[in-house]
């Protein structure tokens, strides 16, 4: 089994260094990276080059969109099978071991692994990783639980045989585009499943700001994934703004009645959160930092829920780059 590593970079060089740095010191070597760039002004050309020498790498540079850049990367490809991370990703030694290790026992045409956060990360970044791991704020959906009926993987971190990405032609430019396709993979009869040991150190964003942006966004898709794939709507889709929700009627009720008991739910939760945190993370820093990133996770899912299904704005626009397909 030949692996081929697939990266789309954009205005990220900082991060490709760190990433290909990792590739580098994995145990097991037999594989080729591809790196697909957008057209951008901080180019990672240069770092590419450098690592000519320590990997098997090319490089290529296209003004296209992301999901775009990974089809093309995986048709340069000459493996039979896909790897594929996001830039900010940073990979065990042994991760190509392990997943090379699980698929000659297990044989999967299609694989997830969970993120986790490594000891360099600082602390926004250790909060951030918590409150899109924990069971508290995410359910465990993204890896974080070792038997999962329904794994979805996702795009930072997930493999599949060349024969998956010929008979689905890959990803499709829009948004929630890897849950999409994990959805046509099943679809199409294939096997899907988790490598919980096939864990990566995901960096995720670096600032409140950009963390709401992308978690809203998460939100938005999950109404377009529910009209592309009917029947995969899940109750648990509607806990972040039901969530967000919810804390506005207990605030108002507290305000309405001058009676901070209405508070008491959402003490106790907080509670929670920062006792998983501090036992997880042993540092009441991050345990702290952990409650406002929780807190931005399920509003930001929850509120670009709910502009999603009230407006269909995102989707709107998202048919028609599909139609255009």
């Amino acid at each position: 089994m030949k692996f081929s590593i697939i990266v789309p970079v954009y205005n990220r060089s900082e991060e490709i260094n760190e990433f290909l740095n990792s590739l580098k010191n994995q145990t097991d070597k037999d594989f080729e990276v591809i790196i697909m760039e957008g057209t951008c002004v901080d180019t990672c050309k240069s770092v590419v080059e450098n690592y000519s020498n320590s990997l098997n790498i090319k490089y290529f540079e296209e003004n296209t969109g992301r999901s775009t850049r990974r089809n093309h990367g995986m048709a340069y490809a000459s493996g039979d099978y896909f790897l594929l991370f996001d830039s900010d990703c940073i990979i065990p030694p042994h991760y190509i071991s392990v997943v090379r290790d699980s698929l000659s026992k297990n044989y999967l045409d299609c694989f997830g692994g969970p993120d986790n956060a490594d000891d360099t990360f600082s602390t926004l970044q250790l909060a951030i990783n918590y409150s899109m791991t924990s069971i508290m704020t995410t359910g465990g959906i993204r890896g974080g639980r070792k038997k999962m009926k329904n794994f979805m993987p996702r795009a930072f971190n997930m493999g599949f045989s060349k024969e998956v990405f010929e008979k689905t032609n890959g990803y499709r430019e829009m948004i929630g585009e890897d849950v999409d396709l994990s959805m046509r993979i099943k679809e199409a009869g294939f096997s899907v499943g988790l490598i919980s040991n096939a864990y990566v150190f995901h960096k995720r964003r670096i600032s409140l700001n950009g963390f709401f942006k992308q978690v809203n966004t998460f939100g938005k898709a999950r109404i377009l994934l529910s009209s592309l794939h009917p029947g995969s709507f899940k109750i648990m889709h509607l806990l972040p703004s039901c969530f967000f929700l919810g804390n506005v009627f207990l605030l108002l009720l507290s305000i309405i009645f001058c009676n901070a008991l209405f508070l008491l739910p959402l003490l106790i939760y907080v509670l929670l959160i920062f006792c998983e945190s501090l036992i997880k993370n042993k540092n009441i820093n991050i345990a702290l930092l952990s409650i406002v990133t929780s807190y931005f996770q399920l509003f930001g899912y929850g509120i670009g829920y709910l502009d999603e299904f009230f407006t269909r704005r995102a989707s709107k626009k998202n048919a028609e780059s599909l139609y255009r397909q």
